[in-house]
C-alpha cells in the first residue's frame, strides 16, 4: 500500500512541476505535502466525523428573493451552479445530504417569477388567427 502511495505522489508531483515554476528547495516540502495527505486520505482518522450542521435552518434557507446554500450560508437567485462549482455537488446529491424533499427550490421564487425571455411559455404565444380559405372573399 505504501508503495501505491510513493507512485500516486511521484505521478501527481511530475504532472505538477510540468505546468508550474517551483524553486529547487520547495520541491521536497512539495513531495511530503502531497504524500502525507495521501497517507491520511488511505488511513482515515479513527473517531467517526461528524454530520455537518447547515449554515441556517432548512426552514429558513427560502426567502422570496433568494436561496441560502446550507452548505456555506451564501446568499444565490439560483443555487443550482453554485452547488456544482462551488461544493462539486449536484441537486440530488444536495437534497439527499441534507433531507430535502424533492420539491425544494433550487431557485429564489420571486426570481423563477420573473418574465425572462428564456421562459418561454407557449400557451402564452399562441397567436389565434382566422383562416379563410384562399378564393374566398
Amino acid at each position: 500500500m505504501a508503495d501505491d502511495i510513493k507512485a500516486l505522489t511521484a505521478k501527481i508531483v511530475a504532472a505538477y512541476l510540468s505546468s508550474s515554476t517551483l524553486a529547487a528547495t520547495e520541491i521536497p516540502t512539495l513531495i511530503k505535502s502531497v504524500y502525507s495527505t495521501l497517507a491520511a486520505t488511505d488511513n482515515p482518522a479513527s473517531a467517526p466525523a461528524e454530520r455537518q450542521q447547515p449554515a441556517v435552518s432548512v426552514k429558513r434557507s427560502v426567502t422570496p428573493d433568494y436561496i441560502v446554500c446550507l452548505e456555506c450560508g451564501d446568499r444565490q437567485k439560483v443555487l443550482k451552479r453554485h452547488l456544482t462549482t462551488g461544493h462539486g455537488l449536484t441537486a440530488d446529491e444536495y437534497r439527499a445530504k441534507w433531507a430535502l424533499p424533492r420539491d425544494y427550490p433550487l431557485v429564489a421564487p420571486e426570481y423563477a417569477a420573473r418574465d425572462l425571455p428564456w421562459n418561454f411559455h407557449p400557451a402564452e404565444s399562441r397567436v389565434s388567427a382566422k383562416i379563410t380559405p384562399s378564393g374566398a372573399g
